[in-house]
């Protein structure tokens, strides 16, 4: 009996938990503002002197941060733009759909206010921030001289990335399912130490609580399963594209970049052995030698 009373008071004292947890971060988006492009301009900064430049796009639940390796390799040859995107990192958090057309909204704002969208400019995003990346440049093509797009999450259907996330992301996939607000609403019980992947660094990681569940939940369904990549790739097709790619990235299996990458006729797929999600985090330097040999030579 008593060791009932105390599994049901232990019981308890989880849900307690939970539902405070989820209450108070529905509450935080609740009584946000709702977003407003002309008052909420994103979080970034300028680093390098270089003559060339370059905007980098983070990925979902990433932040400008996550650019910062072997930065002496790329600074002295790129002005760099490093955005925080909307509802994450250190930028404004509003209610809103975050849909694919909202951050695109939000960064041609500060792209055209520091001057990178004069013609000549790369853009470089990685996972999320490479979808948002090609459909910049789809969107303005007369901006960017090329894209490199690193992580590349391509997927033909809820369906398929349903079918290939369960030996990659056990939580993007719960985030896609039927309880996938609420459990997006939890992610403060479940982004602490004890989950760290391996592959992230301590900074990024931290930097990785930096959203809310709206944000998330809305970013992973709306931009990464809804945005329709072969429409963009027709417009784009004869444009100079990079790929780079790990042949063992669960989050975007490098057979679907494969296949997507030749659909461009002046593209190149830089195929990295045993290269993961984060190879960028792993090998700075390699990704951005292989930047300025293809576009510089």
């Amino acid at each position: 009996m008593k060791i009932a009373k105390k599994t049901f008071w232990a019981v308890l004292a989880i849900v307690a938990l939970i539902m405070s947890v989820a209450g108070y971060q529905y509450l935080t988006v609740a009584v946000a503002p709702e977003y407003d492009p002309e008052t909420m301009p994103l979080n970034y900064e300028i680093v390098g002197s270089g003559d060339k430049n370059m905007v980098l796009i983070h990925g979902l639940a990433g932040s400008k941060n996550y650019w910062k390796r072997g930065l002496e390799q790329i600074t002295g040859t790129h002005r760099l733009l490093l955005v925080d995107l909307l509802g994450f990192g250190d930028s404004p958090k509003p209610q809103s759909e975050y849909t694919l057309e909202i951050q695109l909204t939000a960064l041609e704002k500060v792209i055209s206010a520091e001057g990178f969208d004069k013609g000549g400019s790369l853009i470089v995003g990685h996972s999320m921030g490479a979808i948002i990346s090609l459909a910049l440049f789809e969107k303005h093509p007369n901006w960017f001289k090329g894209a490199t797009v690193i992580g590349f999450p391509v997927f033909e259907s809820r369906d398929q990335f349903l079918e290939q996330m369960p030996d990659g992301s056990y939580f993007d996939t719960l985030a896609v399912g039927r309880y996938g607000k609420l459990f997006c609403m939890l992610h403060p019980l479940y982004i602490v130490k004890w989950f760290k992947p391996e592959n992230l660094t301590d900074d990024v990681f931290k930097d990785s609580k930096k959203h809310t569940w709206q944000s998330y939940y809305n970013s992973l369904n709306e931009v990464i399963l809804n945005t329709n990549l072969f429409v963009l790739a027709k417009n784009i097709r004869d444009r100079k594209i990079l790929f780079i790619q790990g042949t063992v990235d669960k989050l975007a299996p490098y057979v679907n970049v494969e296949n997507f990458a030749s659909l461009f006729t002046k593209s190149k797929l830089m195929r990295v052995e045993n290269g993961d999600h984060q190879l960028f985090l792993k090998e700075p330097f390699k990704v951005w030698k292989a930047i300025s040999d293809f576009f510089d030579h």
